[in-house]
């Protein structure tokens, strides 16, 4: 009870200093309307659409942890776990795993381009959205951990595929949980 009394009393204080100058007349004295009134935006954020921007963010910076794992031979300076989970995580560490085995590695870069969410569903337990995109691995290179000559690759492999991810929105944050290339060129 004695701590609810010092409150309240704590509170009226500086209610009372905060808001009076002395000068109640003095219209110089009184607060602008924009001080005293929070602007709130004429609309309100769709979280639908927020969501779904939430998730194709996440699902580029995926794609950037994805280009420093493969780009690191000992696969541990990454944090492709920030953005991955599941059998995307799962997959990803494996195959790099392996390339790093065959001492190879992978530089430049990977575009994603025109992510899209074609499903959504933000009004589950675990709110979840479907992203294709077209992923450009032109620029990302397969070398030689240590000659750093490029390795022979089929010149029939695709470098602009569909590829297909759900991303959920997690406790921690939204994590791509499922990437399906599609043998389909973009």
């Amino acid at each position: 009870m004695c701590s609810a009394t010092l409150l309240a009393v704590a509170c009226t204080l500086t209610t009372a200093t905060g808001c009076s100058s002395g000068k109640a007349d003095d219209p110089k004295e009184a607060p602008s309307p924009s001080a005293s009134v929070k602007q709130t935006p004429s609309k309100p954020a769709d979280a639908t659409e927020t969501a779904k921007n939430e998730a194709i963010a996440t699902y580029k910076k995926y794609w950037q942890a994805m280009e420093r794992l493969y780009a690191d031979i000992s696969g541990k300076n990454t944090d492709l776990k920030q953005y991955a989970a599941s059998s995307a995580l799962a997959s990803a560490e494996a195959d790099a795993k392996s390339t790093h085995a065959r001492n190879m590695i992978h530089v430049g870069e990977v575009s994603v381009r025109n992510p899209t969410v074609t499903n959504h569903d933000i009004d589950r337990k675990i709110p979840n959205v479907t992203i294709s995109s077209c992923l450009d691995i032109d620029r990302w290179q397969v070398i030689n951990a240590k000659t750093k000559k490029p390795a022979t690759l089929p010149t029939s492999r695709l470098t602009r595929f569909v590829v297909v991810s759900t991303v959920e929105r997690w406790p921690e944050g939204w994590k791509v949980i499922r990437d399906e290339p599609q043998d389909k060129a973009c």
